[in-house]
């Protein structure tokens, strides 16, 4: 932008107006924010990392029946709900992995901020309910989501991470005396009527939440721009999407996707965008949203693809089968996390699972440039790379990409 300044020549007999242009910076040009992020892929500069120190076996519920791995339920039946925390071997090994995680963060350039250690092992109780102990600081996308300059706390549907938010606090106030602004949504009352009785074994998905209120946890979206798609499912209702759409407004548009997933939680292990123009799926929960029918190929069958007609000219990538054995054990998730639950630094470079060396393989194909971190361990806590982490500062502007 140019400014014009007007002055007279004092030498110049006649006094002549003289004319100066000066360069000046626009007003809209960004100016640094302590919070900001528009995209899972725009350059990163701030990161969380989450901690699993102090984390505690959730005592059993049906919120959780819904989702944990059938395999795992004699584990939380036997373990949940007495203050006891996960094997101490296993505990010692993820952290390591975290901290390894947070030096290959700082080794790109990315600054790493972490939660504070929380021992869960306390029980609580409202007038609403009780519950024996807590769960994590292990997975700050849960109970995050950066929009924009705007940190929202997420409404969580686990009674076990009622106050989960705590151990990010001093952060966010960090963040919210800095410029940023802070949202806590509403705290849901976890009465039981917030609750299905049982699990629907129907075909079609049932949610386990019903909407007697809003909740939602932050890992059910994901960000395209001014365009941010979802999933309805175990810990996140219909009430809790009209929440956040409210809260944002007209600026954004909250596009609610159906994947028949009948164990749904969390969206970045089933539909995850890796940059502009191109998408990575996890073949097992292809969406069923969307005019634009296309196919994939997976393991040498064909099977049907349904995207919204914004996404037709997006390349759309399959997720690898996981390299993980077969009996490893997943408390909470499916071995998807190892190849889907990937965290974008920029456009190009994405950070892996180590031992994941086909999903390695197929990233170089796509044009990416992989960076391998040890998270084995990590993985039995129920996530990956995305999942521990929340981006709080990416370098990009608000704008429509779809």
């Amino acid at each position: 932008k140019l400014q014009f300044l007007y002055f007279i020549d004092p030498c110049s007999p006649k006094k002549r107006m003289i004319t100066m242009k000066k360069r000046i910076p626009r007003l809209t040009q960004r100016r640094h924010l302590a919070v900001n992020s528009h995209t899972e892929w725009d350059p990163l500069e701030e990161v969380i990392v989450g901690r699993v120190e102090g984390s505690c076996v959730p005592e059993w519920h049906v919120s959780g029946q819904a989702v944990w791995p059938e395999g795992q339920w004699n584990f939380f039946k036997e373990n949940g709900g007495r203050g006891k925390g996960f094997d101490d071997g296993l505990v010692s090994r993820a952290a390591a992995e975290l901290d390894g995680l947070c030096r290959t963060l700082e080794a790109e350039g990315v600054t790493v901020r972490r939660p504070e250690v929380t021992d869960h092992s306390d029980g609580f109780k409202t007038p609403d309910f009780e519950t024996a102990n807590g769960l994590y600081n292990a997975m700050p996308r849960d109970v995050l989501i950066v929009i924009g300059d705007e940190i929202i706390e997420a409404p969580m549907a686990w009674r076990s991470r009622y106050f989960e938010f705590r151990g990010y606090r001093p952060l966010i106030q960090e963040y919210f005396k800095k410029g940023a602004r802070w949202t806590a949504a509403p705290k849901p009352l976890m009465g039981d009527n917030l609750y299905r009785q049982t699990v629907s074994k129907t075909k079609e998905f049932q949610s386990v939440v019903t909407e007697a209120e809003p909740v939602f946890d932050a890992a059910e979206f994901t960000r395209i721009g001014a365009d941010i798609f979802c999933q309805e499912s175990h810990v996140t209702n219909k009430f809790g999407i009209e929440w956040l759409q409210r809260h944002l407004g007209d600026k954004y548009t909250i596009h609610t996707l159906d994947f028949n997933d009948r164990n749904g939680m969390h969206i970045d292990g089933t539909f995850i965008p890796l940059c502009e123009g191109k998408l990575l799926i996890n073949p097992e929960r292809a969406c069923l949203t969307g005019s634009y029918k296309t196919h994939f190929t997976y393991q040498g069958e064909k099977r049907a693809l349904s995207l919204p007609e914004c996404f037709k000219d997006w390349d759309v990538f399959v997720a690898p089968k996981p390299q993980l054995p077969k009996d490893y054990p997943l408390y909470f998730t499916s071995p998807w996390t190892a190849t889907a639950n990937v965290l974008m630094i920029d456009s190009t470079r994405v950070v892996v699972e180590a031992h994941e060396t086909e999903c390695i393989r197929l990233f170089k194909s796509w044009g990416f440039t992989p960076i391998p971190v040890p998270f084995r361990n990590f993985l039995p806590f129920g996530g990956s790379f995305h999942c521990a982490t929340c981006d709080v500062r990416r370098k990009g502007d608000y704008r429509k990409i779809l």
